[in-house]
């Protein structure tokens, strides 16, 4: 019988998930924007929670493989869970590929070429999307066992650092409140919108369900936790980095972090803090790679992705979705090869946070509708409860989508409509073959 993934494991699997190149390369994205983005942090931490609570509320509905994918087919039916599944499919690689990107850009502390020589930054930011998906194919467990690895040797120094820095800052770093030229709202949505990435991650919980030690109470358990720990460590860690180092230097900074560090504890804090910086984006990028083949992997069981994707290995690892998936991260890094670090970040990251906003939009929606269809798993005492709390779930979602600006939602929106082809063919396909069935049977 294979090992299961228990309580630590999976809440190190959210935490490593959402805490990984966020915190670390976010800080030069949002300086663009201002201390401003502080406040970003707060309110997307808020919505967070409320998304977290829809997920453990559906977790102990339908503990199974499939997360979001899972809730939203059985809300909306077939073709919406195809779309979520789809999208989410896609957040995740992208994901992968920006994670990726920020590994990169700490290990040019280190190494400096990186930051300057595009081919070198290229071939190890590929290296290390291979090297995960090995790891991830050797099997499900041993890819957990990293995970929890990973969040402990990041996550005790990002407190402590976060915590030391706030008795350097420097005030005056943080009157440059609204640097971008915009209004304090459009300022603030837009850092919404970039925080929001950060959180990504949240749901991590819920996708690998089959391999979940007692699902139903380990899955909502991990959820809430590790999501409240991943909001403390974001919070207190924008704030000194913000205040401590200046902002226009913040704006084109490839390692905020160990520049951070360097200016409270010189050269060799630079040093050791991007040592932790490239192990939590090592470890998002091992668990990100990880939930990218669990998706296809359940919507293939229900005959919504090619068969292909629902084979596993010994390990009960997805072989064939990690390996197609790790081929478009490398496409996809590709396309951005001539940009700088931070700009291709951003870029992906953005792109990234909308296909996975799609998602939660569709998920907090579905409570409602599970709810109607499926009235013997609700508790009639709660039902006013949790649905208010989908219901500000979804307002979130729906404001952090305004916030993403006319070009990413339009290409997030042309990303989604090109689901639709795909489901229709894959829909061919199974006419075509009961067809055939039934002609072999005569």
């Amino acid at each position: 019988m294979h090992k299961k993934l228990g309580v630590w494991m999976l809440t190190s699997l959210v935490v490593g998930n959402m805490v990984g190149s966020g915190v670390f390369l976010l800080p030069a994205s949002l300086a663009k924007l201002g201390s401003i983005t502080i406040f970003s942090w707060i309110a997307t931490a808020i919505g967070a929670m409320f998304l977290a609570l829809v997920f453990a509320k559906l977790s102990k509905m339908f503990p199974k493989t499939g997360g979001p994918y899972i809730y939203c087919k059985e809300g909306f039916g077939n073709f919406i869970g195809f779309q979520v599944a789809y999208n989410f499919w896609i957040c995740k690689w992208a994901g992968s590929a920006a994670i990726a990107t920020a590994l990169t850009g700490y290990l040019s502390a280190f190494f400096p070429m990186l930051d300057h020589n595009n081919f070198y930054a290229f071939l190890v930011t590929a290296g290390a999307v291979w090297l995960f998906t090995l790891v991830n194919i050797i099997g499900v467990h041993l890819a957990g066992g990293f995970q929890l690895v990973f969040t402990i040797i990041k996550y005790i120094p990002l407190i402590l650092a976060a915590v030391i820095g706030i008795f350097y800052i420097d005030f005056e770093n943080l009157t440059y409140f609204n640097i971008s030229g915009k209004s304090n709202f459009s300022a603030l949505s837009s850092g919404a919108m970039l925080t929001l990435w950060a959180f990504l991650g949240l749901e991590s919980a819920s996708i690998p369900a089959d391999d979940v030690e007692n699902p139903e109470k380990t899955i909502p358990r991990a959820t809430i936790i590790g999501t409240s720990l991943a909001a403390v460590v974001y919070i207190l860690c924008t704030i000194a980095i913000m205040g401590v180092v200046p902002m226009h230097e913040l704006q084109d900074s490839a390692a905020p972090f160990a520049d951070f560090a360097k200016k409270i504890f010189g050269p060799w804090g630079m040093y050791a803090m991007g040592a932790v910086a490239v192990v939590s984006c090592a470890g998002a990028l091992n668990g990100w790679i990880l939930v990218q083949g669990q998706i296809p992997m359940a919507a293939a069981k229900d005959g919504l992705f090619p068969r292909r994707f629902g084979k596993v290995s010994k390990g009960r690892s997805p072989v064939f979705g990690l390996v197609l998936s790790s081929i478009l991260i490398t496409l996809l890094l590709t396309l951005n090869f001539n940009k700088n670090l931070v700009d291709k970040f951003t870029i992906i990251i953005s792109l990234a946070t909308l296909a996975g906003i799609i998602a939660f939009l569709y998920t907090s929606v579905a409570e409602f509708v599970i709810y109607i269809k499926y009235p013997e798993k609700a508790h009639k005492k709660k039902v006013a409860k949790t649905l208010t709390i989908s219901g500000l779930a979804f307002l979130y979602t729906f404001w952090a989508t305004a916030s993403a600006g006319q070009e990413i939602v339009f290409y997030g929106s042309l990303l989604m409509f090109s689901s639709i082809p795909i489901y229709g063919w894959m829909e061919w396909q199974k006419y075509r073959k009961s067809i055939l069935k039934t002609s072999e049977s005569r």
